[in-house]
């Protein structure tokens, strides 16, 4: 039983099968992704039902470049999508979206749209979405030092100052707990380079389900998952 007086303050999920689910079917990838936009929507929904504070979800990395033109194009066209259609569904459940990644590094056309999304967001109070789009954990890391080099050198902090709370300040999700919880669907299991340095304590849930198909029911079982389990935070007791 889902104990929704007590939930986990940040739930990260990595979003995986899309493309599977739709070869499953004899679709083109597209059709899995945008089957997979529909899950997201409504898996963001059922995370703000259950008073889910923070859920990161792994929507793009920067390694997904790497995929077909003809993909990419259509994922960024889908994007666009998100950004009208689905829009209205997230503003009406009160959630605030936060994207996060190497956003410097991509276009004007995607810059605009994710300007759109957090702008037309920004004032609600509900659940904080982060998608971490053009994101991985080893250029999170990366950037956040490359921050704290430049800010040493400006005499904004001194080298002996540095902490491993510092080195969070300057990541993606400074000011954001660490994810309590990390679910993946698709039957994989590895992080793929995903908040490497903000997962050291998380739990863990994975399941052989493919994002399509992942449901509020399924998200519930994550959650009924964790509470079963005894966080120790490397302690012995």
């Amino acid at each position: 039983m889902t104990n929704i007086n007590n939930p986990p303050n940040h739930v990260a999920i990595i979003m995986d099968g899309n493309r599977r689910w739709a070869k499953q079917k004899d679709l083109d990838a597209v059709k899995g992704h945008e089957a997979g936009i529909k899950t997201l929507v409504s898996v963001a929904k059922a995370a703000s039902d259950l008073k889910v504070k923070f859920l990161t979800l792994f929507s793009f990395s920067k390694e997904n470049w790497n995929r077909p033109l003809t993909e990419v194009s259509q994922l960024m066209i889908l994007m666009k999508t998100f950004s009208g259609e689905y829009l209205k569904d997230i503003n009406k459940h009160n959630i605030k979206i936060k994207v996060i990644g190497d956003v410097e590094d991509l276009g004007s056309q995607q810059k605009n749209i994710i300007n759109k999304v957090q702008e037309e967001t920004k004032n609600n109070s509900g659940l904080l979405l982060l998608a971490a789009f053009n994101y991985s954990g080893r250029n999170d890391l990366k950037r956040a030092i490359d921050k704290i080099l430049c800010d040493i050198e400006n005499q904004k902090i001194k080298s002996n100052q540095l902490t491993e709370l510092l080195v969070s300040d300057y990541l993606d999700t400074a000011l954001i707990p660490d994810p309590d919880l990390i679910i993946r669907t698709g039957g994989e299991k590895r992080l793929s380079n995903f908040l490497l340095w903000q997962c050291a304590y998380s739990e863990f849930v994975f399941y052989e389900t493919l994002w399509p198909d992942f449901n509020d029911a399924l998200l519930k079982d994550a959650l009924d998952q964790y509470h079963s389990r005894e966080r120790r935070f490397g302690s012995s007791v």
